[in-house]
Parts: structure tokens; sequence; C-alpha cells
């Protein structure tokens, strides 16, 4: 089972994941991009977000999902549908080779959960934050993962993850 968690910056994706990690243990957690690019490889990020940093970070969000097994269980923190629509959000054309591998890449997953933008939050880069988020939303109508939108409390977004994880395992049955 891999799950990826998306939405755009400061939406509460990595609290979920503390949350569901420690009701699922047995689950190996992918951090951020961003995070382990800049704490474990000592890498730079330019002070204003662009499409190269973004790029970058998809690239190595594409090696990390094909480092695991279909039988190993993955948490994720994002999957390449975020930093597309990072991308999309600063204007840049993708192209279709690099769509294609995402396309691929997705097929990795089980199950993407979007936290979708709370109108209330401002956050750093809010105009960014919004077109992302009006981005990611309209990329995962179109993907053939199993979507589920979490919206809430920590809780009540944990809840609405435990009951996906039930449904894909009734479903597979």
């Amino acid at each position: 089972m891999r799950i990826a968690v998306s939405g755009t910056h400061g939406v509460g994706k990595s609290t979920l994941i503390e949350e569901f990690l420690r009701l699922h243990p047995e689950f190996e957690h992918e951090p951020e991009p961003y995070e382990v690019m800049v704490d474990d490889y000592g890498e730079e990020f330019s002070a204003e977000p662009r499409v190269e940093d973004f790029l970058r970070q998809l690239e190595f969000n594409l090696e990390r999902l094909g480092q695991h097994a279909r039988d190993e269980k993955v948490i994720y923190e994002r999957c390449p549908l975020d930093f597309l629509a990072y991308i999309n959000a600063l204007d840049s054309s993708v192209s279709q080779k690099l769509l294609e591998r995402i396309s691929d890449a997705m097929r990795q997953l089980d199950l993407i959960v979007y936290l979708p933008l709370d109108d209330a939050s401002d956050g750093e880069y809010p105009k960014l934050r919004r077109a992302m988020d009006h981005q990611l939303s309209e990329i995962l109508t179109s993907t053939n993962v199993t979507v589920v939108e979490a919206t809430g409390s920590a809780a009540q977004r944990l809840r609405i993850v435990e009951n996906a994880l039930t449904d894909i395992k009734h479903a597979t049955r």
C-alpha cells in the first residue's frame, strides 16, 4: 500500500502523516523532497519559488517513488502531481516526456490524500498557494489513482484516510 499526502504548502500534510504513523508504525515515511534535499543532501534552493526548483524536487520524488515495491507500506509527503501543480501555477510549460514520466510514476500509488487549501489560511506566498491548490484540484480529477479529499481537524482527516484504506482493502478482496 503506497499512499501520498498532497496539497499546497502549509495545509497540514506533515501533521496528518505524523498522526497516521502513530496508528500505522508499519508504514515507512518518505518525507517531503524539499526537506530531504536540504537537510540530508545540503542542496540550496532560491529564496523565491522557481520552476527549476520544483523540477528538481519532482525528479527526486519520481526517483523515490520508484524505490519501493508494490507490496511495501509507504506514505509519501507529496506526489509528482504536487510539483506539476506548482510548475503550472508559475506559468511554465512541461514537456510531454516529463508528463509521461509523471503518469508512469503515478501508477506506483494506491491512494492520494488531498488536503485542500482552507480559505481562511494565508501562509507563505499566498498567491502561489491559491494557484497551486487550484491547479492540483484540477489535475487530481484526471488521475487514475484513488483520491480522497480530507478536510476538517487532524482527527477528522485521519478518519477519512482510515475509511479510504478500509474501502481499498475491501475492493481488493
